[in-house]
């Protein structure tokens, strides 16, 4: 999608870190934003700032809430006029251990990171299709969607869901000639309120269980390290942002914002490959499965 003058973008998770900088990135390529957050002080903080670059709409928005991201998207075209940049970018992480995967936690993560994604595409993708003009979906995985080691089982398991969506997507839109990109975002660590954040949403979770509390109690204890650490090496998010533009006017099928995981990526790529019989007779010829 090369020209993003005067098209309309709508964001989740967009009030602040890496929404923030993907939103700021695209205002200053003249698109008007729907920026959608569960952060209301935070949104309308970012509205401020972004209204003296571009047109601005504000959603609250639970990306977990089907029939309200329905609405906020109805009420966003309404605005601005039809979503042709989709940014699905809402997410939720917290430290998680072995002992406490419960349930709860489970849908938590899921629910946002890889319920939320879906729900984007579900409600706008339909409406891209059938209007057949360009557009891009980017979706915030992360790197340990690339690499299934070094990150609590939940949010790998969410993020590695969302690059396989993502790649899937692509490929299906490629094959049916249709003009719209797909772009799965991997950042690693990028200088954001994300521990908090996850604390918050696991404070808010509902249930009781000692697996859950524990988490809970753990989330409050480091959110503030997690913070600092973040702060000291990650990535700023208007670079992130930057990235990401390039990506969508490029049509590049991922971003990585750092090289941070390059032994681990290359590692799990060659043990695949080293599982793979060496010959294949019964393969010879095929050439997939069809549409």
């Amino acid at each position: 999608m090369k020209n993003l003058a005067g098209a309309t973008a709508f964001i989740t998770g967009a009030a602040q870190g890496i929404g923030l900088g993907i939103a700021r990135a695209l205002a200053r390529k003249g698109s008007k934003l729907a920026l959608t957050d569960i952060d209301d002080t935070a949104l309308a903080l970012a509205a401020a700032e972004l209204s003296a670059l571009t047109e601005v709409a504000t959603f609250r928005l639970d990306v977990r809430d089907r029939a309200g991201y329905t609405r906020a998207a109805d009420a966003a075209e309404e605005r601005l006029g039809p979503v042709s940049v989709v940014c699905n970018n809402a997410g939720v992480a917290f430290s998680e251990r072995l002992a406490d995967l419960a349930y709860e936690l489970w849908d938590l993560a899921l629910g946002i990171n890889l319920g939320g994604v879906v729900n984007g595409v579900q409600t706008f993708l339909p409406r891209m299709l059938d209007r057949g003009a360009p557009g891009h979906i980017v979706n915030t995985a992360s790197a340990a969607g690339l690499i299934g080691a070094g990150v609590g089982p939940m949010y790998t398991a969410s993020k590695f869901a969302v690059v396989g969506l993502s790649e899937s997507l692509r490929a299906q839109l490629e094959a049916g000639g249709h003009p719209i990109g797909v772009t799965a975002l991997c950042p690693g660590g990028v200088t954001t309120n994300v521990a908090r954040t996850g604390r918050d949403l696991v404070a808010a979770q509902p249930g009781t269980g000692p697996a859950l509390e524990r988490t809970r109690a753990r989330a409050d204890e480091l959110a503030p390290a997690i913070e600092a650490t973040l702060s000291r090496y990650g990535v700023a998010p208007d670079a992130v942002g930057e990235l990401v533009v390039e990506a969508i006017k490029a049509d590049r099928p991922y971003v990585l914002t750092d090289r941070a995981g390059l032994g681990l990526i290359t590692a799990r790529t060659e043990a695949i490959l080293a599982a793979m019989p060496a010959t294949d007779p019964a393969a010879e010829g095929f050439t997939g499965f069809g549409s």
